[in-house]
């Protein structure tokens, strides 16, 4: 059973060193010269005027989150999408259901406010 297993050690052997290789090479072929300029974050072309660690309001993170939220609800889609014509009448009806129960938490979430910018 474990002999199942060599080629893909060997494989992630050669993957690590095809990865450790890269970064060996470009580290010794790379140009040495750091100057201020060059180490600045890089915000858009501006100078950067503040801390990168300022703080975001709540809704930030409220809206990324029901993105993701409602992002991966419609992932289940897909799979639906493909067996559509083996799931017939039941599929269908299924994906109705989940889909008010997404429309309604949508419509909820919009009257509540969540979804304002300012």
């Amino acid at each position: 059973m474990p002999q199942n297993y060599v080629p893909i050690f060997i494989f992630a052997f050669v993957a690590f060193l095809v990865a450790a290789g890269t970064l060996a090479i470009f580290y010794l072929i790379r140009p040495k010269n750091p100057f201020k300029t060059k180490l600045m974050p890089y915000e858009c072309g501006i100078t950067p005027f503040d801390s990168a660690r300022g703080r975001y309001t709540i809704r930030f993170y409220i809206v990324a989150i029901l993105f993701v939220v409602f992002d991966v609800e419609t992932i289940f889609l897909f799979p639906w999408a493909v067996q559509f014509k083996l799931l017939g009448l039941f599929g269908l009806l299924e994906m109705m259901i989940f889909l008010g129960i997404l429309i309604v938490g949508y419509i909820w979430i919009w009257k509540k406010g969540a979804l304002e910018w300012v």
